[in-house]
Order: structure tokens, then C-alpha cells, then sequence
């Protein structure tokens, strides 16, 4: 066997139409075909690929023991225009630098509390020279 990417991620949320709405606004993933299961969801893409899949369900999980998934990530391009989005919608980031390989990372967190980080190319970093947490690229 050979592994060749990762498919997608499944979350579970009581919150369907927050979070569909989230991922489409914040990330531009755009909410597409899904099989006719028999429980709500929504799979939102990325280009041609469903890459999360939401299942609505009754009652919010509550996360038990020690975190599993500390977080997802997603490669992208567009640093100063996601961060105009994430501005306007007054969603709360934070941003790092990949010691060693300059990539940014901004990290967000969904509706749900799932942390997910965007990372972008160091050339980037220019465009966006108003950002403290750059200054250092």
C-alpha cells in the first residue's frame, strides 16, 4: 500500500449552518454534492475535492480526555486578501512563523472551536508588511 494525500477531515457539529457558512466566507470552500445519507451534513471543496465533511448532529460533542486532533491545515496563496477577510468578519488569528522554513501560518478557529492554520509562502510576507508578527521574515 501507498498512501497518496490526505482525503479529507469529518467533524461533527451541532452547529451545521454556522459552520457551512464559516468555511464558505472565511475559506471560500464552496458547499457541494453529497451522498444521500441519512443524517444532515454538508461537504464543502476545495477546487474538486470535498475536503471537510460537516455531520450535523443533536447535541455539541464534548470533547473527552486528551485532545486527539490538535489541528488541520490548508496550503494557500492570497495572504493580504484572507487577512482582509478574517479583519472584516472580525474573526480572531494569530500568526507564526515555521522556524527554519519561514512559512506563515495564520491560525483560526471554526464556529466549533476546531483550530485550523492556513500557510502561505514567506514571499508573502511583504504584502502584508503592516503585520508585528512578520517583521522577523
Amino acid at each position: 500500500m501507498a498512501l497518496a494525500r490526505l482525503d479529507h477531515v469529518n467533524i461533527r457539529t451541532a452547529n451545521l449552518a454556522k459552520m457551512v457558512a464559516f468555511y464558505e466566507e472565511v475559506l471560500g470552500f464552496v458547499s457541494g454534492d453529497r451522498p444521500p445519507f441519512g443524517f444532515p451534513g454538508a461537504w464543502l471543496y476545495c477546487g474538486q475535492a470535498a475536503v471537510v465533511h460537516l455531520i450535523g448532529v443533536p447535541e455539541q460533542p464534548a470533547p473527552e480526555g486528551e485532545l486527539r486532533l490538535e489541528h488541520f491545515a490548508f496550503s494557500a496563496s492570497g495572504l493580504a486578501g484572507f487577512l482582509t477577510v478574517l479583519r472584516d468578519r472580525g474573526e480572531d488569528y494569530r500568526i507564526s512563523v515555521v522556524p527554519g522554513f519561514q512559512i506563515i501560518q495564520v491560525n483560526i478557529h471554526d464556529p466549533d472551536g476546531n483550530h485550523i492554520h492556513v500557510d502561505f509562502q514567506p514571499a508573502e510576507a511583504a504584502a502584508v508588511s503592516d503585520e508585528p508578527a512578520l517583521e522577523a521574515v
